[in-house]
């Protein structure tokens, strides 16, 4: 990395690691998600401005994030067929 005058700068020392947490995503303890439920999808789709404002007050009021509001709402307009 250099400045603008030419000069190398150095980069600072990276932070010391924290080993709980090394240790946690080495073992792949993920809070009891199985290993499906780690893949996903992006989804993209054009609503109107007032659309999205409409899901954030919902999803503000309600308490939860966007994501999972619409993703809930998916869940029950497209249920995982039961074999």
């Amino acid at each position: 990395m250099t400045s603008e005058h030419g000069k190398r700068m150095a980069i600072g020392a990276r932070p010391p690691a924290n080993p709980h947490a090394e240790a946690w995503v080495r073992q792949g303890d993920f809070g009891g998600l199985q290993k499906g439920d780690l893949y996903t999808a992006r989804l993209t789709l054009d609503i109107t401005p007032a659309m999205r404002a409409r899901i954030k007050v919902s999803a503000f009021t309600q308490g939860v994030t966007v994501a999972d509001l619409l993703r809930a709402l998916l869940e029950r307009e497209f249920p995982e067929k039961a074999p």
